[in-house]
């Protein structure tokens, strides 16, 4: 049964100058639907999500929002590193009510500046007026959620951290219609499984783009797969919708084939003799300027051409740490690693931020300097380095001087090709080739990286977060690059699904100095016991004392304090209960998973379907258990 629309566009047309990102887009979304928006970079994916927030105005057609719906968006730009607190860039989510919230807890913290006692009791009345107290226990909530520290400036704060305020500032609307583009970049991985959780128990609707395949798989029931403005609309898992889409790929392609034939029938025809151009009809000529068209319009379409120069081949030791202990400040990151890293290996790092991943990789590139231990190099050893930061990218150059240093051409393999050619294969155009770094967008100015990267004779690669704005049919290129790759790799992400098809084997960080190696992938380790240490993951624990504008002093927060405090046990009582709600709903559903398990016929079944079950249930009950440590935080609070 179709659920009731809660979004919908018409006859959409989106266009930036002469580039039309969307053509004659219709489609709806249902209630309670989570949509996963799929697509090549440069698709018009992000532009769709915006022109459902109504942060574009389309060119053509019509936007549908239906009366109760409530969006929050969560974009791909990190808030800015300013001098604002977490507190007050969460508040701003909700404008004035979370501004004038912001304000009262600045003025509690100077009662001693003239008028500021008076400018309370203002802000005290509007708040209670628009129950401005429930706000604030929802925001501290929320805060607390993600254990963010309520105090700290944006400033101190890195990508990852900034990121989750991001999160936290699009939630504390209670939107009922969430849309979301690629949450997971700047992610570690025990967050990005937290916001899965989170996804999973969102009750209302859900509009995602992402490429990460575990959270397509996880959360998505709806993919809209986007190619040259038009759109496919697939209402099923993410193996089925993958099994659909390259089925209509694979007639897509039978009909172009079919549309070359034709078009080199016409060509042929247009240049024939005398005789046959005398009778040529006006009509056959537009039908071929028509093909022409079409034809043009599908050589558009980009994709990723990787190839990589693994330059000499290195001695069978690549590197050798022998008690190697680091710290940064008073936290000891790395504490007496002995690890032999030999050619060929393919090793992931895995561990939350700050755990030590970016430090152990400078030490490996010799950026860093071990406090004790120490660090050895193999023979004939060249690297090259992926940095998510860009920090090694010159704004003012060319995006062809970036990758060819001033010459016209790159050799890669021995084989010299023009910069401009190369960069094509990176679905650089000849104008972005000339143009400044700086024009660039995020996603490109990463694509460049993986240019310059690759045009680059190293025989080890070192890999930090190279899946961010990549879409999934490049991701899958640079798979099958890396294993086809002679030299040696060490990659951190937070794509598991890149992990488990690439690495061999993964060193995991717990954060206070200790380094494990472990054989196989991240779902390999996941399935041998590994767990994250619980004050990783985000709902786990409180950092800091979040502190509520009713623990200010003076005569002016007395009153308010009693009635905030109530205020705050009630909204608690109602999270209990719905808490409460949800730990029995998911109880049933795994109970009924064990039933279906139990039955006669289940191990009978096909293996994939035996293990969709399995799956299910695991993700249920890492679900539980942390409705379980929230229920049993609420319920001591209660107390």
């Amino acid at each position: 049964m179709a659920q009731k629309p809660v979004l919908a566009v018409a006859d959409l047309t989106v266009q930036f100058g002469e580039d039309v990102v969307l053509s004659g887009v219709d489609f709806s979304i249902g209630a309670g639907e989570r949509v996963c928006i799929t697509g090549r970079n440069g698709s018009g994916k992000s532009t769709l999500l915006r022109v459902l927030a109504g942060a574009i105005e389309p060119d053509q057609g019509t936007v549908w929002r239906g009366e109760t719906v409530r969006i929050a968006s969560l974009e791909q730009t990190l808030p800015a590193g300013t001098d604002v607190s977490v507190y007050d860039a969460v508040a701003a989510g909700v404008a004035d009510r979370g501004a004038q919230l912001s304000e009262y807890r600045r003025l509690a913290e100077q009662l001693d500046e003239l008028g500021a006692a008076d400018r309370m009791a203002e802000l005290q009345q509007e708040i209670e007026r628009t129950d401005g107290w429930a706000l604030d226990y929802e925001i501290q909530s929320v805060i607390s959620r993600l254990s963010l520290p309520a105090d700290a400036k944006l400033a101190e704060l890195s990508g990852g951290w900034r990121k989750r305020i991001a999160i936290a500032r699009s939630l504390v609307v209670r939107p009922n219609v969430w849309l979301l583009d690629e949450p997971t970049n700047h992610l570690d991985i025990p967050t990005v499984q937290w916001l899965e959780r989170e996804l999973l128990e969102f009750e209302g609707t859900l509009v995602f783009i992402t490429h990460d395949r575990e959270l397509m798989r996880s959360v998505g029931n709806v993919f809209v797969d986007i190619g040259l403005g038009h759109l496919r609309r697939y209402a099923c898992g993410y193996s089925t919708f993958v099994e659909r889409r390259n089925h209509d790929d694979e007639v897509l392609a039978a009909q172009e084939r079919r549309l070359d034939a034709r078009l080199a029938e016409e060509e042929a025809w247009l240049r024939s003799g005398v005789k046959a151009r005398r009778t040529r009809n006006e009509g056959r000529v537009r039908m071929l300027d028509t093909l022409r068209a079409r034809r043009a319009e599908r050589r558009q379409r980009g994709v990723l051409q990787l190839e990589m120069d693994a330059g000499a081949r290195s001695g069978t030791v690549v590197k050798e740490f022998e008690g190697v202990s680091k710290a940064m400040g008073d936290n000891r990151v790395i504490r007496n690693l002995d690890l032999t890293i030999r050619r060929g290996d393919r090793i992931g790092l895995v561990g939350a931020n700050g755990a030590g991943k970016s430090t152990l990789m400078r030490l490996l590139l010799g950026e860093l300097t071990p406090d004790a231990g120490q660090v050895r190099s193999g023979t004939r050893l060249e690297h090259a380095y992926y940095d998510q930061q860009r920090s090694s990218l010159d704004p003012e150059k060319s995006v062809a001087d970036t990758i060819a240093d001033g010459r016209e051409y790159v050799t890669i393999n021995n084989r010299d090709i023009h910069a401009v050619t190369y960069l094509r294969s990176f679905m650089f155009t000849g104008d972005q080739a000339r143009a400044p770094v700086r024009v660039l967008s995020g996603g490109e100015q990463n694509r460049l990286l993986l240019a310059r990267l690759f045009s680059l004779p190293a025989n080890l690669l070192v890999l930090d977060e190279p899946t961010n704005d990549l879409d999934v049919d490049s991701l899958e290129l640079l798979e099958q690059l890396l294993l086809e790759y002679s030299g040696t790799v060490l990659l951190v992400t937070h794509d598991r699904a890149f992990l488990d098809n690439v690495v061999d084997s993964i060193l995991v960080l717990d954060g206070v100095g200790g380094v494990v190696q472990h054989v196989g992938g991240y779902t390999d380790w996941l399935r041998s016991g590994g767990t994250f240490p619980a004050d990783s993951m985000p709902g786990f624990q409180v950092t800091g004392a979040v502190r509520s504008a009713a623990e200010a002093p003076g005569k002016a927060s007395a009153p308010r304090q009693d009635r905030a405090a109530r205020k705050v046990a009630r909204a608690a009582a109602r999270e209990l209960e719905r808490l409460t709600g949800r730990i029995e709903a998911i109880e049933e559903r795994i109970a009924a998973l064990e039933e279906q398990m139990g039955e006669l016929g289940f191990y009978q079944q096909p293996h994939t379907e035996q293990q969709q079950v399995f799956s299910a249930k695991e993700a249920l009950e890492s679900e539980l258990q942390v409705l379980y440590e929230r229920w049993e935080t609420l319920e001591a609070e209660a107390e």
